[in-house]
């Protein structure tokens, strides 16, 4: 969840501010449903995921995590990339990294590690879920340690922009792209943590940011 243009970029693109907690006027895309493509990320906000999103522990509190939070941005330095460019990740359209992209998949290996111990165990029903993809033996053993197959050596760092989509919706959604580009910056850097909230609608919020300064 960045700050600045991109962000409001974002909250345009999506139809939702998870830093402003408000709903965005999305532009029409002619012939398609623009809040149908991006209904699946609207729910968070514009953002990349470092550790994905989980309950809290028995016996943890969200104090207890915002201080863990603090300390790790404190001693963990920004993670930087060449660049970001538009690609298509499995069926939807996502920003992911130009060049080396060591130092942010570093970061999220460190969130995914350090923040850990404030993970509830995921339900029955989300891991037959997270199986029904049809894991290999890496991702079942990241699924049975960290509650996500995606993480650590098959963690891709993107920004997604769309749901599942068509060649003919992919289409028009980079000619939407091409019209209202993303401002990205070159360099591009995650600077910040952000702690975001599932609030009972389903819809994501950010809670606080935490600049890593280490």
């Amino acid at each position: 969840m960045p700050e600045g243009p991109l962000a409001r970029w974002g909250g345009r693109w999506l139809g939702w501010d998870a830093v402003e907690g408000c709903a965005v006027p999305q532009p029409p895309i002619p012939g398609h449903d623009r809040a149908r493509l991006t209904a699946a990320p609207r729910r968070y906000g514009l953002h990349a995921t470092l550790k994905p999103p989980f309950r809290l522990a028995p016996g943890r509190t969200e104090a207890e995590l915002a201080a863990a939070l603090a300390a790790l941005a404190a001693r963990t330095a920004p993670a930087v990339a060449p660049a970001l460019t538009v690609a298509r990740l499995g069926g939807f359209l996502a920003l992911v990294p130009e060049g080396d992209e060591a130092a942010l998949s570093g970061l999220a290996a460190l969130c995914v590690e350090q923040l850990d111990p404030f993970r509830a165990p995921p339900s029955a029903a989300e891991i037959a879920r997270r199986r029904a993809a049809g894991l290999d033996a890496e991702e079942e053993a990241n699924l049975q340690r960290w509650g996500y197959p995606w993480v650590m050596d098959r963690f891709r760092f993107h920004v997604t922009l769309s749901g599942p989509v068509t060649e003919a919706e992919a289409d028009a959604l980079r000619a939407a792209l091409a019209a209202d580009p993303p401002p990205l910056p070159r360099p591009f850097a995650v600077a910040a943590l952000a702690h975001a909230v599932e609030g009972p609608d389903g819809l994501f919020r950010l809670r606080h940011r935490y600049a890593l300064t280490g």
